[in-house]
Order: C-alpha cells, then structure tokens, then sequence
C-alpha cells in the first residue's frame, strides 16, 4: 500500500512537472539552440575582462562602503527592535501584548527586503536611507521571532531569584535573563549580518544605493566589463564578512 502511495505522489509531481511547462509555454529547445547558446556564449565572455582602472575601483570602493554600512546599521537597529519586540511577544508583558506584537513581526518579516525597499524609496528617496530602513525592518520581523523563541526557552530561575531579593524587573533581565540569552542573540544577529550583506547588494536594484545599484546601471548600459568588477567585489565583501562573522561566533559565541 505505501509503495502506491509513493509511486502516486511520483506520478502528480511528473504531472504537475509537464503541465507547469504547458502552461507556461516555456520552449527549452528555442533557448539551447545553436544560435541562442552562441550569442549567450559571448555575452558571458565579455565578463571576463573586468574594469580594474583607477577611476572605477574607487567608485567599486565607495559603493562596498555603502553597501557594507546599509547592511551594519539595518541589522543593529533590526535587532534593537526584535529584541524589543520580542519581549511582549515572549508573554513578559501578558497576553494581550503578547498577540499583538506577534502579529507585528509575523507583518515585518512577511513584506520581502526588496518590497519593503521599494516602499522606502518612496517614503525616504533613493539612495541608502531606504535600503538601510528595508533591511531594519524585515530583518526586525525575524530576529524578533528567533528572540522571543530564546526568551521562551530561557530558564526563568535566575530572574526569579533576582525578583525574589527586591531586584527590579529591569535589573533582573539584564543580570538574570540576558547572561544566558545573548550568545544566542549574538548568534542570531551574525548570522542575519551575513544575509544582509547579500540583500544588500540587491536592493540597489530598486535604487536603495550601494554596489547593487551600480551593477544595474552597468547592466542597462551593457557595460559588461563594469558589471564584472562589480560582481567580483559582491563576492569579496560577501566572503570578507562571512569570514569575519565566522571569527566573531568563535571567539565570542562558542566561548
């Protein structure tokens, strides 16, 4: 009996395969043909010789900074607010509170980075302010959701005994929860740094600033070579910071 059911669930995926393509229209044989796939051949080829003049690596160096900073200043005031919000959501503050901050971050964090950057371009104009403001925002919805799951976990006997001795509820979350709660906030935080940095990079796309919006101006231009340092330097910033968050969570998280 599971072998049929198994061999069923195969057959509707292969179905729902082969119906998507039909419905879709999408026609692989036109996009692998010999002319299509030489004229890719060369527009990939022209990203192999990269920009490197003066003039461009310092703009590269500019937009790494803007890019770099959008993603540093979005996650910290994100996990400013998830911790937060993540308070009321954990039941500190009762029920009541407790439902309407989760509903807040369960709204943060369902409006994706780059629909959250386009509504800030409106608000706040093009440049970093909007990309920074996105990446504050739904970064906020999930790190205050990973928070408020920590605090739920954490064990409630050192704030008790705080409490207990006439400490206030401040003093008793800053000496009784926090010790415990902040590798795992700490954790949390690097590792939303690191999915920043990329997002980042993409929110340029949008005009929220950055090397992201210099690769879409390279890329309507057809400005390959331009493009092609552009990308090399995503990956160097993206590999320097994922190195960096790696040394953090070592020396810090782990010890």
């Amino acid at each position: 009996m599971r072998r049929l059911i198994n061999a069923g669930l195969i057959l509707a995926l292969l179905a729902a395969v082969g119906l998507s393509f039909s419905y879709l229209g999408l026609d692989l044989g036109a996009v692998f043909g010999r002319d299509n796939l030489g004229q890719m051949g060369s527009y990939a080829q022209r990203f192999f010789d990269p920009d490197l003049s003066a003039g461009h690596l310092q703009a590269i160096g500019r937009g790494a900074l803007e890019t770099l900073a959008m993603s540093a200043v979005g996650t910290l005031l994100a996990a400013i607010l998830g911790l937060l919000l993540a308070l009321p959501a954990a039941g500190r503050f009762g029920w009541p509170l407790a439902g309407v901050a989760r509903l807040l971050l369960n709204a943060l964090r369902a409006i994706p980075e780059l629909v959250w950057a386009a509504l800030m371009v409106l608000a706040a104009g093009l440049g970093p302010n909007a990309g920074t403001l996105a990446l504050a925002l739904h970064t906020a919805g999930v790190l205050g959701r990973l928070f408020g799951e920590a605090l739920e976990n954490t064990p409630a006997g050192p704030t008790e005994a705080i409490r207990l001795q006439g400490g206030n509820p401040v003093a008793a979350f800053c000496y009784g929860t926090l010790p415990n709660l902040w590798p795992q906030l700490l954790a949390y935080s690097l590792y939303r740094w690191e999915n920043n940095i990329r997002m980042a990079s993409v929110l340029g796309f949008v005009g929220a600033g950055g090397l992201g919006q210099m690769l879409y101006v390279s890329l309507s231009l057809f400005q390959e070579a331009q493009a092609s340092t552009v990308i090399i330097a995503m990956l160097v910033l993206v590999l320097a910071v994922d190195a960096l968050s790696s040394w953090v969570r070592q020396r810090w998280v782990r010890a």
